[in-house]
Formats: structure tokens, C-alpha cells, sequence
């Protein structure tokens, strides 16, 4: 057999092989199925009571409650009182209601860890391969297979490694890498196919940083996007509970990579994604132009810890300009927390920002939204039109450094500016 990239290892695991072929078709047995709210019990409920079929693990499975909470209307009332009934009768022992978005709340759970194999009933569920783990996401009707049987085909992706050397300069970081990456191959650049971030620059960042890679390679349309884990995963998760890891066997051999790609992190520039895709990216200081009224910091790719102390340093000591608003939601409860414990929060706060829920809402398009004709820039993952308010509601995407400059000058700035 030939070198095995780190898809293959953990495919191979997953369906009892010692290797896989690319291109082969193979049964992988579930070590944890994730769902919430949106994409669980009032899809999954009426066609398990039509089957007449049971959960086959229970212990595997995670709800979480993100992505209509707060509710604020009926039809979210109904969605998220659905979730509930059917977590309590189902007695699942693993349910974290209103405490933030699924793809952060999981990890810092403990439920994601080096070598396991995970599907998610949301596009974003590649956020697990920051750990060393394969997850993708599925729809409703795989995951009712998945939930009955606990097991899923998939057929062995090719590997394409985008290798960041050198490191990141200051007011830069993993969303614009991102940013540059998709504006580069496109929104099917991935091909569906299994894409691992590697090299110095990657290894440097820190797991939330790691996460949005991982995250927003859905956004580059690959299945899975992994990175390979070492202490700083370790460490991590010791610190979340969950139990020592191995970290050694889940690694890419020499030579397994199908295709690989080589950038300089240490050029890099932050980047910004135009209306109406993420694909639509050019470097920040070619919209320096572009006047905003609001200043959104939300979401699983642009929430976390990191991405507030992000916003913080920019913010320190400064307000934001007369006439936008600046909105956190930070990506959970713990990372709120953590936040405010250590000062992060009241930086942001005394600079002007509103505090929102943790939660999907707004980046979802539930619940609250922009106006027409407002020009947003958001730390989120997707602008499509119409997707974060009316079809007339400009998003433009960036990282956290440079959402929080924006808001400060009032229109797209370069964070490299406020930082000198």
C-alpha cells in the first residue's frame, strides 16, 4: 500500500482497514453524530416513529440548541420545544441548550478528539478536523442512517495540502487565510475532497484559529479540512476535559499528498470578501473605500476566545465611529465568559460594542437580521445575498482585527494601520 495521508489513516480506522486506496468505497463506523436544533429532532423525530427505529448509541449522539435561540417567534418556539421534548424522551445524555454555537460548544466538551470519526447535520461540521479528526457534514436523511445504524460510506477523497510557511504578521490571521484561499481556488476549489492546512504558520496558531480553517474549508468545498495534532491539541483539550490523546499516529506520511500548495504566510495581507461571496476576496486595503454602518463579530468562524481578544487589541483605549454599531456574539458562553474574566470584554464594551446572545441568529439569517440597504462588515463565514438580511444588504467578510478596525474609521480598513 502507499503512503497514507491522514484522511486515509482515519478512514482507515473508521472502517477497520489497516489502509485505504484513494477512491475506494468504504463502511466507517460513527464515533459521535452531532445535530442542533435546525437540522435535528423535528426532521429526524417523524421519520424515526414511521421507521419504527431506535437510536443505536445514544452516548454518541450531541444535540445542541443554537441555531433558534433565543426565540423570537412562534415558529422558533415550535422548532426549539420540538428539540427539547424529543432530547428528554430520548433521555440523551448529551444536550447543551442556549450555551453557544455546536461547532465550538462540542470541543470545548470534550467530544471531538485525534482520531475519530464524526458526522455533523450542519455544512460547517469540518470544524472537528482541527483536532486531528474526520467530520463532515450530512444531511437529514444520512443522518437518520447514521443514527440507526451507526455507520456511513464514504469514498476515500484525494488529499490537497495547502502548506502555509513563515508566520503571520500582526493583524492577520486564520480567516484571511481563508479568505485568500478561497478567493484563490473558488468555492469548489476543494472538490470535495479532503484539504490539510500544514506548515510552520499552521502549526504556530493557536485551536481556535486552527478551528476556522478547519471551519470555513466548507466555504472552499472540500468534505473534511485537517490539521494534523500535536501538543498544542493536546494541551487544549487537557484543559476541556477531554481524556489524554494520542497525538503521534494521526499524521500525513512523506509523499501521501495528491496535490499540494505552497503560500507565504508571512506576505499575506487581511483580506475582505466583497458581496456576494466568499470567493469575491481582495486584499482589506482595496475597499478601503467602502463606508459600513454595523460592525458584526459573530459566528463559529469569527467569535471565538481569539477572535475577541483580536478585536480587543485593535479597540483598546479607542471608540467606535459615530453612527455604527458594533455587535458581539461571542461564539459561546464559556468564551463569553472567559472574556470577561480576563478584561477582553470590558475593552470591547468600553469602545461602544452591544452584546448579543451566543448563538447562530444572525449569521443563519433567524431571528434578527440587517436592514436593506445597511453595508455590514462580519466576521462571519458566508454573504451570500439575502442570506443575513434583504437582498439589498451588503456583507462583506474579514476577520475579527479588521471588523474591529472598520468600525473604528467607519468604513473597511486595513487593522495593520490602528496596530503600528
Amino acid at each position: 500500500m502507499t503512503a497514507q495521508s491522514l484522511a486515509q489513516k482515519l478512514l482507515a480506522r473508521a472502517s477497520g482497514r489497516d489502509a485505504v486506496r484513494v477512491g475506494e468505497i468504504v463502511t466507517c463506523k460513527v464515533d459521535l453524530a452531532m445535530f442542533h436544533d435546525s437540522s435535528g429532532p423535528r426532521r429526524l423525530q417523524p421519520m424515526l416513529e414511521e421507521l419504527g427505529a431506535q437510536l443505536w448509541d445514544k452516548s454518541k449522539i450531541v444535540l445542541v440548541m443554537d441555531h433558534y435561540v433565543p426565540e423570537r417567534s412562534d415558529d422558533a418556539r415550535r422548532i426549539v420545544r420540538i428539540a427539547r421534548d424529543w432530547a428528554r424522551d430520548q433521555q440523551l445524555p448529551h444536550v447543551y441548550d442556549s450555551i453557544g454555537i455546536c461547532h465550538v460548544v462540542v470541543p470545548q466538551h470534550g467530544h471531538i478528539r485525534p482520531g475519530l470519526f464524526c458526522v455533523g447535520g450542519d455544512s460547517h461540521s469540518p470544524t472537528g478536523g482541527a483536532f486531528g479528526a474526520y467530520m463532515f457534514g450530512v444531511g437529514s436523511t444520512e443522518m437518520l442512517g447514521v443514527v440507526t445504524t451507526g455507520e456511513i460510506w464514504v469514498r476515500v477523497p484525494r488529499t490537497i495540502r495547502m502548506r502555509w510557511d513563515g508566520r503571520l504578521a500582526a493583524g492577520v490571521a486564520a480567516k484571511d487565510m481563508m479568505l485568500a484561499l478561497i478567493g484563490r481556488f473558488g468555492m469548489n476549489g476543494g472538490g470535495y475532497q479532503a484539504v490539510e492546512f500544514a506548515g510552520d504558520a499552521v502549526r504556530a496558531l493557536p485551536m481556535h484559529e486552527r478551528m476556522t480553517l478547519a471551519n470555513m474549508s466548507a466555504e472552499l468545498g472540500a468534505q473534511v479540512g485537517l490539521i494534523a495534532p500535536d501538543e498544542v491539541t493536546r494541551d487544549w483539550l487537557a484543559a476541556h476535559g477531554a481524556p489524554d490523546v494520542d497525538i503521534a499516529t494521526w499524521s500525513s506520511d512523506e509523499g501521501s499528498a495528491d496535490e499540494e500548495h505552497v503560500f507565504d504566510a508571512g506576505a499575506l495581507q487581511p483580506q475582505v470578501a466583497a458581496p456576494f461571496s466568499p470567493a469575491n476576496t481582495r486584499a482589506a486595503s482595496e475597499l478601503s473605500g467602502v463606508a459600513i454602518q454595523t460592525a458584526y463579530i459573530g459566528a463559529c468562524t469569527g467569535a471565538k476566545l481569539e477572535d475577541l481578544r483580536y478585536a480587543a487589541q485593535v479597540l483598546r483605549g479607542r471608540h467606535v465611529a459615530a453612527g455604527v454599531r458594533l455587535l458581539v456574539a461571542p461564539a459561546s458562553h464559556a468564551d463569553r465568559d472567559e472574556a470577561q474574566r480576563e478584561g477582553t470584554w470590558q475593552v470591547l464594551a468600553d469602545a461602544g460594542a452591544e452584546l448579543l446572545p451566543s448563538a447562530c441568529g444572525v449569521c443563519a439569517g433567524y431571528g434578527d437580521s440587517f436592514g436593506p440597504d445597511e453595508t455590514v462588515i462580519s466576521s462571519t463565514a458566508r454573504n451570500f445575498k439575502g442570506r443575513m438580511g434583504p437582498p439589498t444588504t451588503q456583507v462583506y467578510l474579514a476577520s475579527a482585527y479588521t471588523v474591529a478596525a472598520s468600525a473604528l474609521a467607519g468604513r473597511i480598513s486595513d487593522p495593520r494601520e490602528v496596530l503600528q
